[in-house]
């Protein structure tokens, strides 16, 4: 499974002109459930996720977990994060999870995140969405379950 965390000030989900979900301060979570992937992998992403030191102490370190400042997280499924470049000059995306798999491992991963004590907004597993955010920092980091 691989996550795309941003650190942000807010950040929204919309199909159509709707809102699906939005938050302010915390993370923005981009997930792809891979090929092979089980509830293993998102349950380790989420408690990762969920414990991620990535805001700023009152020193201004990188000490805080988007849980110790109140944030919340929109996690939304985006399954172009297994794009293989390797060749050519069209992304291939066969190592991403079949869809029927990948939506349940997507629903099972911010279910996780909640559990962990996150409050999560969600996108629509999918859809043709649009995310607006604001990252803070900018800070991104990228993650794998097998890392």
């Amino acid at each position: 499974m691989r996550v795309l965390i941003q650190r942000v000030s807010e950040a929204r989900v919309s199909v159509g002109g709707a809102v699906l979900g939005e938050v302010g301060p915390g993370l923005l979570v981009l997930v792809c459930a891979m090929q092979g992937d089980g509830e293993a992998q998102a349950e380790k992403l989420a408690a990762k996720v969920a414990k991620l030191r990535i805001f700023k102490d009152d020193e201004g370190r990188m000490n805080r977990s988007v849980r110790d400042i109140g944030g919340a997280a929109l996690v939304v499924s985006q399954f172009t994060l297994s794009a293989d470049t390797r060749s050519g000059n069209r992304p291939g995306f066969s190592a991403a999870a079949a869809p029927e798999i990948g939506e349940r491992l997507y629903e099972h991963f911010a279910a996780r995140l909640q559990a962990e004590g996150v409050p999560v907004a969600t996108g629509r597993f999918g859809a043709d969405m649009q995310v607006a955010l604001v990252n803070d920092g900018p800070v991104t980091i990228w993650m794998d379950s097998d890392g």
